[in-house]
């Protein structure tokens, strides 16, 4: 005897703004954000958890959106890399990431941004320590990790960076 799986309706609070889905339960969180909400930012790196590609907050966590079944989004507080700048204004983390080459083939950045915009949140001065553990979740191929360390550091300088959700 099979089961016929019936999509849901689900409706979260993404960067800001109400939006609601008819998906399948199990579906992944990053393929609602990417497909049905069109909010191709977020990237997909390995598909298990491991590379912080797919990151973003889900009420105030870092959580990686491969990971999560769209069910578990349902009422959520979602910040996806889409909600980091303010409106034209590009955040600390990512003007830093610019200014510094922080950011190269694309594929990370935007859960490198995610990752060092809540972790300066959390704590604005950040010791270097820290900021390895802050990064810690995210990999990346291209940069060898110093470029995106100084531009971690150069966005702590300026002194400006909010949460993706303060804004």
């Amino acid at each position: 005897m099979s089961e016929t799986v019936e999509k849901i309706e689900i409706a979260c609070l993404v960067n800001g703004e109400w939006r609601s889905a008819r998906v399948y339960p199990l579906a992944r969180l990053l393929d609602v954000i990417r497909g049905e909400m069109r909010l191709t930012g977020t990237k997909e790196g390995c598909g298990e958890g491991e590379c912080g590609a797919c990151a973003l907050l889900m009420n105030g966590a870092i959580v990686n959106s491969c990971l999560v079944p769209a069910a578990e989004a349902d009422g959520a507080e979602i910040h996806t890399i889409e909600g980091v700048a303010s409106g034209d204004q590009l955040s600390a983390v990512q003007s830093a990431f610019l200014e510094c080459g922080g950011a190269q083939c694309g594929i990370c950045t935007p859960g490198m941004v995610i990752a060092a915009a809540a972790l300066l949140a959390r704590h604005p001065h950040p010791g270097d320590a820290e900021i390895r553990e802050g990064l810690a979740g995210n990999l990346c191929r291209c940069t060898g990790y110093q470029k995106i360390f100084t531009s971690v550091v150069r966005a702590c300088e300026s002194g400006r960076e909010k949460s993706p959700g303060n804004r």
